[in-house]
C-alpha cells in the first residue's frame, strides 16, 4: 500500500528530481516573502498598517470614520513635515544672513582702519582732513543709491 501511495502521490512526476527542486525553491521563496511581510508589519506602526492590510468594514459609516481618522493622521504628518522643512529653510537663511553680517562688519572694520591710516597723510588745509565734517556734509541719494560726498577742496590761506 505504501509503495502504491508513493507512486501515486505526485502522479507520474513523483520521481522527477527537477520538479521536486522547483517545488522546494518555490516553497523557500514563499517562506522568505512571508517572513519579509511579517517583519514589515512588525516594523510599521499601526497608522501605516492600514495601508498594508485590506480592512473589512461592517457599515459605510464605520469605513468613513476610519478613513477620516486616517486622513487626519496623514494631514497632521504632512503638516509636521512642512513645518520641519520651513524651520530648516529658515535656519539656513538665518545662517546665511549672519555670515553676511559678519563679512560686512569685517569689511567695515577694514575700511575704518584704512581711513584712519590714510587720514594722517591728507594735507591739513584740505577739507578731507576732518572725517567727521565730511560725514556730516555727506547726503544719501535715494535715486542713485549712493552717497553724495563733498568734493575735495584745498583751502589756501594767505597772510596779508
Amino acid at each position: 500500500l505504501q509503495t502504491l501511495e508513493r507512486q501515486v502521490v505526485g502522479g507520474e512526476q513523483a520521481k522527477n528530481k527537477d520538479l521536486r527542486e522547483k517545488h522546494k525553491r518555490r516553497k523557500k521563496y514563499a517562506d522568505e516573502r512571508r517572513m519579509q511581510l511579517v517583519a514589515a508589519l512588525q516594523q510599521s506602526d499601526e497608522d501605516s498598517g492600514d495601508w498594508v492590510l485590506l480592512n473589512v468594514y461592517d457599515s459605510i459609516q464605520e469605513e468613513v470614520r476610519a478613513k477620516s481618522k486616517l486622513l487626519e493622521k496623514m494631514q497632521k504628518k504632512a503638516a509636521e513635515t512642512e513645518i520641519r522643512d520651513l524651520q530648516s529653510e529658515f535656519e539656513l537663511e538665518k545662517i546665511d544672513y549672519l555670515s553676511t553680517i559678519r563679512r560686512l562688519e569685517r569689511d567695515t572694520m577694514l575700511f575704518q582702519q584704512l581711513l584712519d591710516q590714510v587720514q594722517s597723510l591728507v594735507r591739513r588745509d584740505c577739507n578731507y582732513s576732518n572725517l567727521e565734517k565730511i560725514k556730516r556734509e555727506s547726503v544719501w541719494d535715494e535715486e542713485t543709491g549712493c552717497w553724495k560726498i563733498p568734493e575735495p577742496v584745498i583751502e589756501k590761506t594767505r597772510l596779508p
